[in-house]
């Protein structure tokens, strides 16, 4: 374990980064994520060199939603700065993956800065994460492969739904005030498509559509990619990195049990191993 839970940061975090000034509107940020099919830019303040800018916040997919699709009055004129996640949180790059695991769940976010002293040098994503854990030939990930079903041990039974008639606005609320990623999308009582962060900001905000008037049906995913709930975690894995994706419904004889998202891959892992971060803080 000592192998796996030493390797740094630095292994595996995004060395380039995509940024955007902190006066970018919201949906200039959403056309420039659609674009780059990436779910987090990084911002830079004002300054007279262009080159030495500094770094003053992030802004994610959920920053968009929850700040500005969901609020009542929503502008996606308004500058990144209104909305983007500050102060910015940092870790070092020598620090081991496992304190990028701890820190993503206190904070409740999917992506650190990387720094070296004073100098931001990378990012460091969930996926990143995903593809260190899942994947290493140690650790409480490869454990679990004598377990089980183990994606009913990681999977959420708890399903949030919303009916496909509703208009978007109310998706990107219901997001906001439960504070999930992706919703199971119900048409004549049954479950057809989800709809998430990422349908919102590439299908609506980088649009410029009227969130009031688009439904949630013209932007779920459908049909539904799913999962078995006796596949493993390297499939469950493989599935969301091959399909684009973030959140996948787990089924029972056909029957949605679950829901799984990149997140609860490694969710048990910060768990774990709080002991030895909480000594070592």
């Amino acid at each position: 374990m000592s192998d796996f839970s030493s390797v740094a940061i630095q292994e595996f975090m995004q060395r380039e980064l995509e940024f955007v000034s902190e006066a970018t509107s919201a949906t200039e940020v959403a056309c420039r994520m659609a674009e780059k099919r990436i779910g987090c830019l990084v911002v830079q303040g004002e300054g007279s060199d262009a080159d030495q800018q500094p770094i003053v916040g992030l802004v994610s997919e959920t920053d968009l939603i929850r700040k500005v699709m969901a609020a009542d009055q929503a502008d996606a004129t308004i500058p990144v700065a209104q909305f983007m996640s500050s102060p910015l949180r940092t870790i070092a790059s020598h620090r081991p993956m496992l304190d990028a695991s701890h820190a993503m769940e206190q904070h409740g976010i999917r992506h650190l800065c990387v720094a070296e002293g004073e100098e931001i040098v990378g990012l460091i994503s969930i996926r990143d994460l995903v593809r260190f854990f899942v994947y290493a030939e140690s650790g409480p990930i490869r454990e679990l492969d004598n377990v089980y079903r183990p994606l009913s041990v990681l999977m959420q039974r708890s399903i949030e739904t919303i009916d496909g008639a509703v208009p978007v606005q109310q998706a990107a609320q219901q997001m906001a005030g439960k504070k999930v990623g992706a919703l199971l999308v119900q048409q004549d009582g049954e479950l057809k498509g989800i709809v998430t962060e990422r349908d919102l900001v590439q299908k609506v905000l980088a649009e410029e559509e009227d969130a009031n008037q688009l439904t949630v049906k013209a932007v779920m995913n459908h049909p539904l990619i799913d999962i078995d709930i006796n596949r493993t975690i390297h499939d469950a894995s493989d599935l969301m990195a091959d399909k684009w994706i973030r959140h996948l419904p787990v089924t029972e004889n056909r029957k949605i049990v679950g829901i799984l998202s990149v997140r609860d891959l490694i969710r048990m892992i910060a768990l774990r191993d709080r002991p030895r971060f909480l000594r070592q803080k």
